[in-house]
């Protein structure tokens, strides 16, 4: 990764966003594995452009239109990891509260479901939603990404919180996320899997859950 630093499509946005953003960006397109848990947003490699506009417009940077807009297009640009010809796996689990925050309005939220469901049916996509009722876990633990790559060689956390990024490399500090990451998953929903016919679903499953929100998320 050393030889190949700052020769990524990245650097055409240097000028424009934090070096933190662009390392992400690096990490992920050398990555084997993604696991992400969010707690209030879609993650960002799932979301669709309008939903991403929204969350950029709603917080407190300030930011030029220009800017914003770029800002959109380099989220968007990271999401092509996932329809490259050798695209690494992805499991996210994403907390219902995040399904229920309304970034966008009623019509972007709901497109923004229907995506979930269609980048569910990617073989290497997997998608879970951690529910309300689920027991034993803070509902609102700080988000994580698990980035794998090189045969764990250079296994990476980002964890996120209001005032930075910080990037964890040590081996006992990754394991811990790890276990929390199996953890969470465990106590997920069933993977949101839109092939199983409707009379196959659990009432709880993340399908289920996911149909029900956009039910509610009709226009009258």
């Amino acid at each position: 990764m050393s030889e190949e630093s700052g020769k990524g499509w990245w650097t055409a946005y240097r000028q424009v966003l934090p070096q933190p953003v662009l390392d992400l960006a690096e990490l992920e397109a050398a990555a084997d594995a993604l696991h992400s848990y969010e707690s209030l947003f879609i993650p960002g490699v799932l979301q669709i452009a309008d939903y991403t506009r929204a969350i950029f417009m709603s917080s407190q940077s300030e930011r030029s239109t220009s800017e914003l807009e770029r800002a959109v297009q380099f989220r968007m640009e990271r999401q092509k990891i996932l329809t490259q010809e050798r695209p690494p796996t992805l499991h996210a689990v994403i907390h219902e509260a995040a399904l229920h925050v309304r970034f966008g309005g009623t019509a972007v939220m709901r497109k923004q479901l229907l995506y979930l469901i269609r980048m569910a049916e990617m073989p290497h996509v997997t998608i879970q939603v951690l529910p309300f009722t689920a027991e034993g876990l803070s509902a609102f633990s700080t988000p994580f990404l698990l980035i794998g790559s090189h045969g764990a060689a250079l296994d990476t956390v980002l964890v996120e919180t209001p005032a930075s990024s910080l990037y964890v490399h040590e081996r006992e500090a990754v394991d811990k996320y790890t276990t929390r990451f199996a953890r969470l998953s465990s106590t997920a929903l069933t993977p949101l899997d839109a092939k199983v016919p409707a009379s196959a679903h659990d009432s709880r499953d993340t399908l289920s859950l996911i149909q029900h929100l956009l039910y509610s998320l009709q226009e009258i």
